[in-house]
């Protein structure tokens, strides 16, 4: 399957917005903002420095399942800091790759050392599904004599 394009174009389309959250926060602070947000992560920041993500697959398996409490849990304390990224000019067919094999549903993406954006499994499923759909019009046109080629 042909998924061309790269990360920069998924960013293009998507508002800018990069949610992040300080490494102090509590983890109810971080879950609230997800909610508000409608995000399933968080980039954890100190300034300008990405000091990892946060996601709901966190707060479940590393506070809930282990009786923690989240109002009394910092960030830091369970956020993931050994972070796969990306950056705007990898391929967007390489990404999902990656994603799948690491099995992540986020993925910050970094122009040097410059927060660009997150890119999320749904972002990329959309794409998937935007390029399928190009396709068969395409298929279509040509089969139906509007070819314009």
């Amino acid at each position: 399957m042909d998924v061309s394009g790269t990360i920069r174009a998924i960013l293009n389309r998507k508002s800018g917005e990069i949610f992040s959250i300080s490494p102090d926060a509590t983890v109810f602070q971080a879950i609230e903002m997800m909610d508000k947000k409608n995000v399933g992560a968080l980039l954890v920041k100190e300034g300008d420095r990405l000091m990892g993500i946060i996601s709901e697959r966190d707060y479940t398996r590393k506070v809930i399942l282990r009786g923690r409490r989240s109002r009394e849990t910092k960030v830091a304390e369970i956020m993931s800091s050994n972070l796969t990224v990306t950056h705007p000019r990898e391929p967007i067919e390489k990404c999902l790759r990656l994603m799948t094999e690491k099995r992540i549903r986020h993925l910050p993406v970094l122009d040097g050392d410059k927060i660009v954006g997150v890119i999320s499994i749904g972002d990329l499923v959309k794409w998937t599904l935007s390029c399928q759909s190009a396709a068969i019009e395409h298929l279509e046109n040509y089969i139906h004599g509007g070819y314009t080629g």
